[in-house]
């Protein structure tokens, strides 16, 4: 692995400068374009456009499951940055992609962690907050870290598709997240999961080995399982509660 393309991120850690921020209203017009014009081209147009609209005040956003996006948009932007939120409850095996990502992609993975270790959160709000309130969990080990984190740039990638779960059917390519102020960008949100896995194949790229095992989709351990035959493929989330989402897309 590359020192030079991860670094571990902590609670106080440093972000790029937001000086140059662009107008929310820019961002929005700009986004509003930008999904109607792009709806329907290929992934690799829509991360050259957010690439060249943006420059390095956009970054790619991953959790690690596979590398797809990350290898995706490096081929577009050297050099990108790749947001990881480093929950301190993550499988072994999610650490090992991210390493692998950042050994391999020409790629600078930002490895952020939650104001609070898990023993701090224990310590504050009671062991296993996971088990209680995952909403909570999620908000301080994932939500917080993430609003953090993309200080400073104006446009982020995230790798949602529509064929994931019914509540990410309508997936735009390109989107305003007013919570934020920023643009979102899903470049393979029309991707069904053949397309992935055979773009997963021609490049050789990172995956996890969790899927392997039995598992449709990963997240922290506490609060993943493995999917049971004809089950959705995110079914092994939060699978004790009525949750689907982390609240990073929401």
């Amino acid at each position: 692995m590359s020192a030079v393309n991860l670094a571990l991120v902590g609670a106080g850690g440093p972000a790029p400068a937001d000086a140059a921020r662009r107008d929310p209203q820019e961002l929005r017009a700009l986004a509003e374009e930008a999904g109607r014009e792009l709806e329907g081209a290929p992934a690799l147009e829509i991360a050259r456009w957010a690439a060249e609209t943006f420059g390095d005040r956009f970054c790619v956003t991953s959790s690690m499951a596979d590398a797809v996006l990350a290898h995706l948009v490096s081929r577009v932007a050297p050099g990108v940055d790749v947001v990881f939120l480093d929950t301190g409850l993550h499988f072994p095996e999610t650490l090992r992609v991210r390493d692998e990502v950042a050994g391999r992609l020409p790629v600078r993975v930002r490895s952020v962690r939650p104001r609070l270790t898990v023993g701090q959160q224990d310590g504050q709000y009671g062991p296993r907050l996971f088990d209680r309130s995952p909403d909570d969990c999620c908000q301080l080990r994932k939500v917080e870290p993430l609003e953090r984190a993309l200080t400073g740039y104006d446009a982020w990638a995230a790798g949602l598709r529509r064929d994931e779960s019914p509540t990410r059917a309508n997936t735009p390519v390109v989107t305003f997240d007013p919570r934020r102020g920023k643009v979102k960008v899903n470049p393979i949100a029309a991707w069904t999961q053949a397309e992935v896995d055979n773009y997963i194949a021609r490049w050789d790229v990172p995956v996890n080995e969790l899927f392997k095992q039995g598992y449709g989709s990963v997240g922290c351990w506490p609060c993943t399982r493995r999917t049971r035959a004809g089950e959705d493929p995110r079914a092994g989330r939060w699978a004790m509660f009525e949750k689907t989402e982390c609240g990073l897309h929401t």
